[in-house]
């Protein structure tokens, strides 16, 4: 019952259930299914008074179904409510009314007449943790007609109410569905403080379970859409390094090394310092990096102690670069692409400044120009 006290059940009324859904039988044969649903509602008065949850929950679920399947959406919504509102109403008989009533979802006929149940149950649902978990699927079910409409809003700001994380009847797998579609939905708005404070809800030990690769595989891909709005290079080499090591990935050596380039482009975009550099070091040692030769190329460039020069790299590496990922493509957003590659020619930069100062503590201007290969103004600009 709901209220802090737990009544026994008083009598059993299995039996008089099981006469009178048999009894009815003939009338809703007949359509009379006005009088049916009265003497259902008629007997559960009996059985609620009586502490029967069994009885009640399956002449709850009996209502529904004669409502639902003679097309009474709208008296149907009136009875969600009603019955829920029954004086000492036991949470059981309510829970089976929820689960038998979102049975008929996808068999109602119009979307309109879906949201309105949609809505019906989401109020019967509302403030009551016995069927938390049903009203998070209604409302998941609700932001999915929302964002089919353009509105993505609303279908965030639905999602979002939903503190799933705290659900304790909700398997850890749906929770993070959820949450992974939560996220999906606020990147989708640009929101990307949300999306981060989410993504620090889920646990990657989550994804250790082969299982669960897909949800990984979804994650790592939101987290490197994230991640790319701040241009959090490093992460995103991280992000793609998950990737990479996933059996699915692992199993298609197209995909793999495909992630694989990617793991190296980004790496090389961060900035330097000791993770970093540690991090290139050991990339060098993954055994597929024999078959994407050029790219192993990139990273021993990067970490040893000698000069690059920008033309020369670019001769050597642009065709490749810009056409074996999207990081530098002009296909698709070509601001950011080309932002990448003045990042990527930074880089360069740097580490020619790295290589100058372990050979010199004093250098004129004019030869430091010369070795970077820039003009002196540019070179000025690194030193101010």
């Amino acid at each position: 019952m709901d209220g802090k006290i737990q009544h026994k059940m008083e009598v059993d009324y299995s039996l008089s259930v099981d006469n009178l859904l048999a009894s009815i039988k003939p009338l809703l044969t007949a359509g009379n299914f006005d009088s049916a649903i009265e003497q259902c509602i008629s007997l559960e008065k009996q059985t609620r008074t009586a502490s029967d949850a069994i009885s009640t929950g399956r002449l709850l679920e009996a209502i529904v179904e004669i409502l639902a399947e003679n097309s009474q959406w709208a008296r149907l919504n009136e009875h969600l409510i009603l019955m829920t509102k029954k004086h000492g109403q036991m949470k059981q008989a309510v829970s089976k009314m929820v689960q038998k009533a979102m049975e008929y979802l996808e068999k109602t006929p119009s979307e309109p007449i879906k949201l309105e149940l949609i809505e019906a149950l989401r109020n019967v649902t509302e403030g009551k943790i016995y069927v938390e978990t049903e009203r998070a699927r209604l409302t998941k079910e609700l932001a999915r007609i929302k964002e089919s409409h353009g509105d993505i809003e609303g279908a965030a700001a639905v999602l979002q109410d939903l503190q799933v994380e705290t659900f304790g009847s909700m398997e850890k797998k749906e929770k993070v569905e959820f949450m992974l579609e939560q996220m999906r939905l606020c990147l989708a708005k640009k929101d990307f403080i949300r999306t981060q404070i989410i993504s620090n809800k889920i646990s990657t030990k989550f994804f250790a379970d082969a299982e669960n690769e897909d949800l990984k595989l979804k994650f790592y891909n939101l987290m490197i859409d994230l991640n790319a709005h701040d241009s959090l290079y490093l992460n995103i080499s991280k992000n793609y390094w998950e990737i990479y090591n996933s059996k699915s990935i692992q199993e298609d050596e197209q995909k793999r090394l495909l992630v694989l380039r990617h793991v190296i482009i980004y790496l090389l975009l961060s900035p330097y310092d000791n993770e970093q550099h540690d991090l290139m070091c050991r990339r060098k040692l993954v055994k597929d990096m024999e078959k994407i030769p050029s790219y192993f190329d990139m990273l021993k460039a990067f970490t040893t102690q000698e000069l690059l020069k920008w033309d020369d790299f670019c001769k050597q590496y642009e065709s490749a670069l810009r056409a074996e990922t999207d990081v530098f493509s002009k296909k698709g957003d070509e601001s950011e692409s080309e932002t990448r590659w003045c990042d990527l020619h930074l880089r360069v930069i740097e580490h020619n400044i790295r290589v100058i100062s372990g050979y010199y503590t004093k250098i004129r201007l004019n030869r430091l120009s010369q070795l970077l290969d820039l003009d002196v103004d540019v070179s000025v600009f690194y030193f101010q």
